[in-house]
């Protein structure tokens, strides 16, 4: 069974396999109407779409980021709708090159299922490739969904708070540079970083057709980016704690397990005028 990545071409061969359950994870932050009429288009036969928004994000305050948590019986409810269960193996994809999968791969990782990967270059590759697409809904399977949350995947704002300044906990921004700097701040009302971050921009773990750096070179970028910190005090963020995801990814696949996600991330930091911010560039 596969808990990192999946390539197009073992994920062809198990397209009618019982056993696997493929989610088309398509999404845009700005238009988040994108997804679903991409996947109503074609998306790769037998795959069930899963909703950023609806999906993947509960109830938002204004001061819990853009995509926080739902409730573990909310995600329950979802994925027993998709046919997740135990022994399942799950596929998820995008056309992001895995940041929204990520997220995906990321929660079921935190309710327990640890059979689930992401598709190696995305429907970009599979499409490249001349591989099947279909219009076509697959009929749902309804499964027994179960699982608890594990709350040690994931870092309380509080908790990076408290940690600002001392030995510890050490933060990687997902974003790219001019958003990390606050020169170009595209989504959300205040630009900067949380004091501190190190920036590991997310396509950087990419290769030029979309799939994953190898585990060597993966390896020794992180290596060096964190410098002697372990991998269980190293947090990910990004802006909503989606693309921190696929470092979380390629962190797993250079033999680097334990990080934490952020779920809040810097749209949940910023609401806060009180919490520390900082601009400039990565040192």
């Amino acid at each position: 069974m596969h808990d990192k990545t999946v390539s197009t071409t073992e994920l062809a061969a198990h397209l009618t396999d019982p056993g696997w359950i493929i989610l088309d994870c398509q999404h845009d932050l700005i238009n988040h109407a994108f997804g679903r009429e991409a996947y109503a288009r074609e998306h790769i036969p037998g795959a069930h779409f899963v909703s950023m928004e609806a999906d993947m994000a509960g109830v938002k305050t204004g001061r819990n980021g853009r995509h926080p948590l739902p409730t573990p019986e909310a995600l329950a409810a979802t994925f027993g709708r998709l046919g997740i269960t135990a022994g399942r193996q799950v596929v998820a994809y995008d056309s992001s090159q895995n940041n929204y999968a990520g997220r995906v791969w990321w929660t079921l990782r935190w309710l327990g299922h640890r059979t689930v990967a992401v598709l190696d270059g995305g429907l970009g590759k599979w499409k490249a490739e001349g591989r099947p697409l279909t219009a076509d809904v697959p009929a749902p399977r309804p499964a027994a969904f179960s699982g608890s949350p594990d709350d040690s995947m994931h870092v309380s704002a509080d908790a990076i708070l408290a940690a600002i300044g001392k030995p510890g906990l050490k933060v990687v921004d997902a974003r790219a540079a001019d958003r990390y700097s606050g020169a170009a701040e595209t989504i959300d009302p205040v630009g900067g970083h949380i004091p501190g971050a190190l920036l590991r921009f997310w396509k950087e773990n990419i290769n030029p057709d979309g799939t994953y750096k190898s585990a060597d070179v993966l390896r020794a970028e992180f290596l060096k980016l964190l410098a002697g910190t372990p991998p269980a005090e190293v947090v990910h963020q990004c802006g909503s704690g989606v693309s921190a995801c696929n470092n979380m990814v390629a962190m797993e696949l250079a033999g680097l397990p334990g990080s934490r996600l952020y779920v809040g991330s810097w749209s949940e930091w910023c609401s806060d005028p009180a919490r520390p911010m900082a601009t400039g560039s990565a040192p």
